[in-house]
């Protein structure tokens, strides 16, 4: 019974977070071998189309900050990852490894009839979207990167202490979140969101792998990276020395005075403005 009142207040949260896209939200189902898959879209129907990808362990409506001014442009697709909390129910085959979360984001894609679109993903999503490139680099028109991780560098050893002391049994992931963002002001929206969603059942955890040189090098779709300038997840010079020198035709920027999981909402009007003058 406990289980089942928390999920229905994660869900709550999701739905409150929802709401402050401030837009007209579709919900599709979308059935495949993996379960069904939750895309929440908006945006006019002939606009040129955008995938949402969000970071590892959350859902699509933290997108609640750039929602509503994407979507005057663009027509926008923003998935909750199957085996993450949210609303995709890997009821069909287990999504258990690289291969298999690649394939879940192939087939949904082809479902969704997207044969050329942009793509944004933030941390373990931005991973998600430059591997995707790699493997359909012609669905791709233009990709940015919020924060990547596991795309150029590694954690830092004093990220995973943090994040396994919050996520251990008597551990506080507000406390891992606090530590971070180096005590900025959370939003109490997206935090109760967070909260809720550590303490629901997930798929297994998908380890990332980070791509070689030689696949980057290679790539040639238009590619921003954002990094945010106070991230504690890795070594954020690190990340943009490796870009630069994997990826030299990318657009490479940092954001400043933000974190890495507080990206897309702490300076919204400037990452979306960045967002739009890159799409174009």
């Amino acid at each position: 019974m406990g289980r089942s009142v928390r999920i229905d207040d994660y869900f709550a949260a999701y739905d409150a977070l929802l709401e402050r896209w401030q837009v007209p939200v579709t919900a599709l189902e979308v059935p495949g071998e993996f379960g069904t898959t939750r895309v929440n879209v908006c945006g006019p129907e002939d606009a040129p189309p955008l995938v949402l990808l969000h970071g590892g362990r959350t859902a699509s409506p933290g997108w609640f900050a750039n929602a509503a001014e994407l979507s005057r442009e663009h027509r926008l697709y923003a998935i909750d990852t199957m085996g993450d909390p949210g609303r995709s129910v890997n009821d069909g085959r287990p999504v258990a490894s690289r291969a298999d979360l690649m394939s879940w984001l192939d087939e949904l894609i082809a479902a969704l009839g997207l044969q050329n679109a942009d793509y944004c993903g933030h941390s373990f999503g931005a991973w998600q979207a430059l591997m995707y490139t790699l493997r359909a680099p012609r669905r791709v028109r233009r990709l940015v990167l919020l924060d990547p991780t596991q795309c150029f560098a590694g954690f830092k050893v004093s990220c995973l202490w943090h994040a396994a002391l919050g996520f251990l049994p008597g551990g506080s992931a507000e406390n891992y979140l606090t530590w971070e963002s180096r005590g900025a002001g959370l939003d109490p929206g997206w935090l109760a969101f967070q909260l809720l969603g550590s303490a629901v059942p997930t798929g297994k955890l998908i380890a990332a792998r980070k791509p070689s040189a030689e696949r980057l090098v290679a790539l040639t779709n238009p590619v921003l990276v954002l990094l945010a300038e106070r991230s504690r997840v890795h070594d954020v010079a690190k990340v943009r020395d490796v870009a630069r020198r994997t990826l030299p035709h990318a657009v490479i920027e940092t954001l400043p005075g933000v974190s890495h999981h507080m990206i897309p909402f702490e300076r919204p009007k400037e990452l979306n403005r960045r967002l739009l003058g890159f799409l174009g």
